[in-house]
């Protein structure tokens, strides 16, 4: 097998319609039969095709097929959010009278689609701790039907071993969705730890310039059929258009992942410095809780982290609006450096003792480290963060 590098260059195949060198967009909504026989084969699955773009397009089926092979899945399904992944991941398994658990560190959409939305709809679930595998295993229930989790988790980086929850859910038919965004394929490949299904916010690093919205989903290939079937019926796939712009990004994930990781390791020896900095979330961290599990399950410790400010949220908004490099924005994994604030942003629906219990304070912000001189990220932080 190739390595990685030269895998996300070449995994879309040597041989492109019209001889391309990259792939083209296919910028159609339908595509030509050559017969009405043919036609009604590609309906029914009697013979390769296609049909509509709703149910597949070429530039779509290329960037899942890279995809799959760099999280060495037998197969890929591309989303028009990551969101969108994230419900078909759950909702092509789970039925009314189901119980899921989740992990309580998890992006705030993501556990609200759990706890309420999936109630709307017979499907219960429990939020708990997955760093805690005991936990976990206390709250398997006979309905219990599939474990959903990040690692490292949205914002504070708790580890969850994939390994030991794979183990404990399998035997019970259990499915195990981890989502990958924060760690990418290129430091974590949750399937050959045993996990069922590797999800990703395409929008974030595999991407990783900010212009495309996507998710996609790797699994087996059974169950990729199931929730391609999903997506099919209720018209969530990735446009043509992010597609290419997703195959562009891909190209360079290994070069970018490692200068987040460098860049992010550089600015976390700074802030562990700062009395104004109480206390850094962080994997990277030896001393931080979990960080065995993600080195022996990671090779790389990714480019985002979140600390907390000294002197809580007063502190933590005078850091936000003296920054002149890093940009005030929610999301991460885009080539520039990105800020923002938990507890009144990306997690402010989430439930006040879930926040608690995870250490999700108002003073604690999230920083996507970027590929800048990281010097110029430093000196911007630096400033921002002396006392008033």
């Amino acid at each position: 097998m190739h390595g990685f590098t030269t895998r996300q260059l070449h995994a879309d195949g040597r041989r492109k319609p019209l001889n391309a060198h990259t792939m083209p967009i296919f910028l159609t909504s339908t595509f030509a039969f050559d017969s009405p026989e043919t036609g009604a084969d590609l309906f029914l699955g009697r013979r390769a095709g296609h049909v509509y773009s709703r149910m597949g397009n070429p530039t779509v089926e290329t960037v899942e097929q890279v995809v799959a092979d760099l999280e060495n899945g037998e197969a890929a399904v591309a989303f028009g959010s990551g969101m969108a992944a994230i419900q078909a991941g759950l909702l092509s398994v789970l039925k009314a009278g189901d119980h899921v658990i989740c992990g309580e560190a998890l992006y705030s959409p993501s556990l609200h689609l759990i706890t309420a939305r999936l109630a709307d709809w017979g499907i219960t679930s429990t939020v708990v701790d997955t760093s805690d595998v005991q936990a976990v295993e206390d709250a398997i229930r006979d309905d219990t039907k599939m474990m959903f989790y990040e690692t490292p988790a949205n914002p504070t980086g708790t580890i969850t071993d994939i390994r030991a929850l794979a183990e404990l859910a399998r035997p019970k038919g259990i499915v195990t969705i981890v989502d990958n965004t924060f760690a990418s394929p290129y430091f974590q490949r949750p399937l050959d730890l045993g996990a069922d299904i590797s999800l990703h916010s395409a929008t974030k690093y595999l991407n990783g310039h900010g212009d495309v919205i996507g998710g996609i989903v790797v699994a087996r290939a059974e169950l990729a059929d199931k929730i391609r079937l999903y997506r099919r019926d209720t018209g969530g796939i990735l446009s043509p258009f992010d597609a290419y712009l997703l195959l562009r990004g891909i190209r360079t994930l290994s070069l970018r992942m490692q200068r987040h990781h460098d860049n992010a390791m550089t600015l976390f020896e700074f802030l562990a410095g700062l009395p104004t900095v109480s206390k850094i979330y962080y994997p990277g961290d030896p001393q931080f809780p979990g960080h065995h599990v993600a080195a022996r399950q990671m090779t790389g410790f990714g480019g985002c982290f979140s600390f907390e400010v000294a002197g809580g949220f007063e502190a933590a908004k005078r850091l936000l609006k003296r920054l002149r490099l890093c940009t005030l924005a929610v999301s991460l994994g885009t080539v520039d450096t990105l800020i923002e604030h938990p507890a009144s942003m990306t997690h402010v629906a989430t439930p006040k003792e879930v926040m608690e219990r995870q250490g999700l304070t108002s003073g604690l912000v999230r920083i996507s480290v970027g590929c800048e001189d990281i010097e110029d990220v430093i000196a911007d932080l630096e400033e921002a963060l002396k006392p008033s």
